[in-house]
């Protein structure tokens, strides 16, 4: 009967080492195999973790069993049976006499009468994987003369099938890794092999220049600040690719865009059944740039709860996959970005002092368009050149009264709003034009910055952010962007609401969709920001 039950289990392990399973799966079927050959009440896994014995799966327990550790000099049991190993080849089963009066680290664990462990009959065998022992495999039985007729062939043989099943586990889990962290590269370095060039001579990119050719060789920590849309990323991966790091992955994070409830996992992992749908372990950000940069943007969005665990990693080096109590080292370069004043944040509860110390190693402010003076030129040539071929025209170009408009222009939006201007510029002037025509040329009238300049006027009352001082004709509802013309201001109405659409638009663009965040972003109520969506007819 026993050797009828062990062929079809082999049939089932040797068809689930085909198959891509979580790790815990796997285990739990192999268990199962252990029980239906052995009539065991009782079979589990351990692994050895320094001087404790870890659960990583048991069929017979109750839940609680699993979230246990069992540190071997307080158990002799488990003591004797790790002892009793000797080499890789000789593998030894050590069996209990039902009278030995060991205490047993099962007991109230396995369900009884009484809640103990008395007379029963209990076997261990410890699992060797690449000639050091991996951990142990134990059985428990009620009845205390199950295993007197064992068939020593039989169990040794599922002693070595349980090795084969870790061993596979773990090439499985480790090639997924090395899978996980060589997208993420190639990604990374597809991106900064495409990425925009930082462009500039005036005097606040020079010394821009200088400051991250200064900092970009150590593995200081760096925070770059400066208004949004002013190039926050494009600093971080020009330290990146300047630094002794730039053969690894620059992976990066937009804390804003993450669901809160998911923030822990995308920076530091989990581990399978963390949480309903963490159907397999995971790498967290921090791993997947384990040897290159790690690049926070909006570090200031992070919850508070976040930020200590974040203390941890770049205090120790070491971090947990949820779920998991193991520690995992990592060396990562950790380069932040925030457009918030963090200081501030700090002085008002909203961010961790500790935190902004360890963040502020090195501080660049990345200048705004506006003191970047004939900058603002150079970045519109390169951007033209780019726009052009995207819209299948031959030559885009400046007039001279454009050039001029541009630089008397205050760039809100810096460096992200010249582009999207020059874009909608450019479609204009192409309508005007006939697609053959040799030159394009841009008029300021094409440039509508006069409409952007009354919306500047306008914007600059709006409670972007919570703090935002409101205007006297400004009504707002906890945060929402409101304004209540009077009878005589359809045309003003008309603009506003004309700028809140396209700004939520691009915000929602910005935050892939995600309303949560991009109500973060600028500082409203979600559900304000859903009712001002519904007004302007925003899907």
């Amino acid at each position: 009967m026993e050797n009828l039950r062990f062929i079809e289990s082999i049939d089932t392990i040797i068809y689930d080492l085909s198959r891509e399973l979580p790790k815990h799966q796997r285990y739990n079927r192999l268990l199962q195999s252990w029980r239906d050959i052995f009539s065991c009440d009782a079979c589990v896994l351990l692994k050895l973790e320094g001087d404790n014995l870890v659960p990583k799966s048991a069929n017979g327990l109750q839940i609680e069993a699993m979230g246990r550790h069992f540190p071997i000099a307080e158990h002799p049991r488990f003591e004797q049976i790790l002892a009793n190993y000797e080499n890789e080849v000789q593998k030894k089963v050590l069996r209990f006499d039902a009278a030995c009066d060991l205490p047993d680290p099962y007991d109230g664990l396995i369900q009884t009468p009484d809640g103990q462990l008395n007379v029963h009959d209990c076997m261990g065998a410890v699992l060797v994987i690449d000639n050091k022992p991996w951990g142990i495999v134990t059985m428990d039985a009620l009845n205390s003369q199950r295993f007197d007729f064992l068939d020593p062939q039989i169990l040794n043989s599922m002693i070595g099938l349980t090795e084969v099943v870790i061993k596979t586990a773990n090439l499985i889990f480790a090639l997924d890794q090395r899978v996980q962290r060589q997208e993420q590269v190639t990604a990374s370095l597809i991106s900064e092999k495409f990425s925009e060039e930082m462009i500039g001579s005036s005097s606040a990119m020079n010394m821009l220049n200088l400051e991250i050719d200064l900092v970009a060789d150590s593995d200081l920590a760096a925070l770059i600040y400066g208004e949004s849309g002013s190039g926050k990323e494009l600093v971080a991966r020009r330290i990146h690719m300047a630094s002794k790091r730039a053969k690894e992955a620059l992976i990066t994070v937009n804390c804003a865009a993450l669901p809160e409830t998911m923030v822990e996992s995308e920076l530091f992992g989990h581990v399978a059944g963390a949480f309903t749908g963490a159907t397999k372990n995971r790498l967290g950000k921090f791993e997947l740039a384990d040897g290159g940069t790690l690049f926070l943007d909006e570090i200031g969005e992070l919850p508070m709860s976040i930020q200590a665990k974040l203390l941890r990693v770049i205090q120790f080096g070491e971090l947990q996959r949820l779920g998991s109590d193991k520690q995992h080292k990592v060396d990562v370069r950790l380069i932040t970005a925030t457009n918030r004043d963090l200081a501030k944040e700090v002085a008002e509860g909203r961010f961790r002092d500790d935190l902004y110390h360890r963040l502020t190693v090195y501080p660049l402010k990345v200048p705004s368009l506006r003191e970047r003076g004939n900058d603002i030129l150079l970045l519109a040539g390169n951007f033209l050149a780019k726009i052009q071929r995207k819209v299948g025209i031959n030559n885009l170009t400046l007039a001279k009264e454009a050039e001029r408009v541009l630089l008397a222009y205050e760039w809100p939006g810096n460096v992200r709003e010249l582009e999207h201007l020059l874009s909608r510029a450019s479609l204009r002037a192409a309508a005007r034009n006939r697609k053959d025509d040799r030159v394009v040329i841009l008029e300021s009238s094409d440039l509508d910055i006069q409409t952007a300049n009354e919306i500047s006027k306008i914007t600059s009352s709006l409670p972007i952010n919570r703090s935002a001082a409101m205007s006297a004709d400004s009504n707002v509802e906890q945060g929402e962007i409101v304004i209540s013309p009077s009878a005589n201001d359809n045309n003003l109405k008309q603009i506003t609401d004309d700028f809140q659409t396209q700004f939520i638009k691009s915000m929602l663009a910005e935050n892939n969709g995600n309303s949560a965040a991009t109500a973060r972003a600028i500082g409203v109520d979600r559900s304000n920001l859903h009712r001002l969506m519904k007004r302007l007819d925003i899907q």
